[in-house]
């Protein structure tokens, strides 16, 4: 089911959007699904930056920044969408997101000092999975009904979840390049 927010004629001061809704306690299922979101895509930015800026020089160094740019863009694209539905945002999650990437850089990868050649493939593997979780959330969003769907932005949805494809498809590329030049060298 889709929905359409009301045009921006509707209502006063031509918002497009309608005053937030009341999600009710935290413990809501929509509060700690988005919460939990929340906690994915802070780390998917950390991480994301982190791989970007490893490989800024590379020649895959343009689409990593583009794609760091737009997992921040999308985690703030959330924040306000759990605005709008009132739904506040659980400032331990974005701690916990924050620390499960610090720890995942601790990975027994068969070097102890420097980097080693296989961390850009497993990375890039954790940053796959949670942008399909991350579309998997805005697919979710889209077909939500009820109170809360009067809130959502179909378009903005729509944009979300389209760049969230085209997310996934760049890091597939850039991954099975990664996997084809480590894991090809026996």
């Amino acid at each position: 089911m889709t929905h359409t927010a009301s045009s921006a004629t509707d209502r006063p001061g031509g918002s497009a959007r309608s005053a937030p809704v009341t999600a009710g306690p935290l413990r809501t299922p929509l509060a700690i699904y988005l919460n939990d979101h929340l906690l994915g895509a802070t780390s998917g930015s950390e991480l994301a930056r982190r791989i970007a800026k490893q490989h800024a020089k590379s020649p895959a160094g343009g689409a990593l920044i583009r794609v760091a740019d737009e997992i921040a863009q999308d985690r703030a694209a959330l924040l306000g969408i759990m605005r709008d539905l009132g739904v506040p945002a659980r400032r331990y999650k974005t701690g916990v997101g924050w620390l499960l990437e610090k720890a995942g850089r601790a990975k027994t990868n068969g070097f102890l000092v420097r980097r080693a050649p296989l961390s850009s493939v497993l990375e890039l593997e954790a940053l796959r999975l949670g942008v399909e979780g991350k579309r998997l959330m805005w697919q979710a969003l889209s077909a939500l009904s009820g109170p809360g769907s009067a809130v959502l932005d179909d378009e903005q949805l729509a944009r979300l979840l389209r760049r969230a494809r085209e997310q996934g498809e760049t890091l597939e590329e850039l991954q099975l390049a990664a996997a084809k030049g480590v894991l090809g060298q026996g």
